[in-house]
C-alpha cells in the first residue's frame, strides 16, 4: 500500500508536487517562519516619515525656488513661486559679485587632500589602538579622548600663533595640515575595528602576510561601511568648516566657499550701489543652493554605506 501511495505521488504534476510540498512546510514550520518575518510598518508609521520627510526637505525646496525668484517677490511674498516667473538673474549677479568659483577650487582641494590625510592615517592610529599591545597604550589614548573635550576655539589662537612662526599664513598648509588628524576620526575607527575577529588577523600572519598587508588586504574590506560613514562625515565637516578659514587666510585666492559666502552681502552692497535688502537675499539664496548641493550629492551617493557604517559602529559582536 505504501508502494502505490509513492507511487501516485510520483504521477502528480509538478505545480501540484511544489504547491503540497509548499502546503506542507507551512503546516511543519509556518509558525517559526510568521515570528522570524519583519513586521511592515503600518499607516502611522507611514504617516510620521512623510511628515518628516516634509520638514526637512521643504527648507531645501524654499531655498531653491526663492532663488528663482525676482528678488522683489522674495520679499513680497517669500512662500510663493511660480514657474512663469522663474529667473536665473540672482546666480549671474552673485557670480558676478563674488569669486564663487575660486572658493569651489580652494575647498575641493582642501577637502581632496586633508580628507585623504585623514582617511589613510585614522584608520591606521585606530587599527594600532584596537589591535596592539604596547607601553602607555590606555594612557595615550585616555589623553586622545581628552582632547575632544577641549573647544574648538580654545584652539585657534595657539594654532595661528603656530601658523605664523612657520609662515604658513595664507597659504594652502594652514587650511590642509591643522585638524587633518584628528580624534574623533581616531577613537571611530578604533571602536569599528575592535569588532573585527582576531582570528582573521592570526590567519593572515600565518599564511606570512606583513602587519600593513594584514590591514590593507583584511581589516579595510571588512571596515568599509564604518571607513565609509567616516568620509562622509570628514567630507562635510570639512566642507562647512568656516571658523578655523576665516581665521588663517584673508587672501581673497585662498578663501574656501564658505568664507566667500560669508562675505557676499558686503560684496553685493560694494559693488552695487543702492543694493536693497531684496537683492542681497536673492543671491545669498542662489549661493547657498549652490553650495549644498556637492553636499546633497554626497550623502544621496553614499547613504547605504554610511547607515551601515554607522550601525556597525554601534554593535560589538
Amino acid at each position: 500500500m505504501t508502494s502505490q501511495t509513492n507511487e501516485s505521488k510520483s504521477r502528480l504534476p509538478a505545480g501540484q508536487e511544489r504547491r503540497s510540498r509548499r502546503s506542507a512546510g507551512e503546516e511543519g514550520g509556518g509558525g517559526r517562519r510568521t515570528s522570524l518575518s519583519q513586521p511592515r510598518p503600518g499607516p502611522f508609521q507611514y504617516l510620521v516619515l512623510g511628515l518628516l520627510a516634509v520638514v526637512f526637505v521643504y527648507p531645501i525646496w524654499w531655498a531653491v525656488s526663492s532663488s528663482l525668484k525676482p528678488p522683489t517677490d522674495i520679499v513680497r511674498d517669500p512662500l510663493s513661486f511660480s514657474l512663469g516667473s522663474a529667473t536665473l538673474d540672482n546666480y549671474r549677479a552673485m557670480f558676478d559679485d563674488v569669486p564663487i568659483g575660486t572658493g569651489f577650487v580652494n575647498t575641493v582641494l582642501v577637502v581632496a587632500v586633508k580628507g585623504a590625510m585623514t582617511m589613510f592615517f585614522c584608520p591606521l592610529a585606530g587599527y594600532a589602538f584596537a589591535k596592539y599591545r604596547f607601553p602607555g597604550k590606555n594612557l595615550l589614548f585616555g589623553v586622545l579622548m581628552l582632547t575632544l573635550m577641549l573647544p574648538t576655539l580654545v584652539l585657534v589662537i595657539p594654532l595661528l600663533l603656530e601658523m605664523s612662526e612657520l609662515g604658513w599664513v595664507n597659504t594652502y598648509q594652514a587650511l590642509i595640515l591643522p585638524g587633518s588628524i584628528d580624534a574623533f576620526s581616531i577613537f571611530w575607527m578604533r571602536q569599528t575595528i575592535a569588532a573585527v575577529p582576531d582570528e582573521l588577523l592570526d590567519a593572515g600572519r600565518v599564511d606570512g602576510a606583513s602587519e600593513f598587508g594584514i590591514f590593507a588586504r583584511i581589516v579595510v574590506p571588512v571596515i568599509r561601511p564604518g571607513i565609509a560613514a567616516l568620509g562622509v562625515l570628514t567630507a562635510m565637516n570639512i566642507y562647512n568648516d568656516f571658523v578655523w578659514p576665516v581665521v588663517a587666510v584673508n587672501d581673497e585666492s585662498h578663501q574656501t566657499l564658505q568664507v566667500v559666502l560669508s562675505t557676499l552681502a558686503q560684496n553685493v552692497t560694494g559693488n552695487r550701489v543702492g543694493a536693497d535688502f531684496a537683492t542681497v537675499w536673492g543671491e545669498l539664496l542662489a549661493a547657498g543652493s549652490i553650495a549644498m548641493l556637492p553636499v546633497l550629492a554626497l550623502f544621496v551617493l553614499l547613504q547605504r554605506h554610511f547607515i551601515n557604517g554607522i550601525l556597525a559602529g554601534s554593535v560589538k559582536g
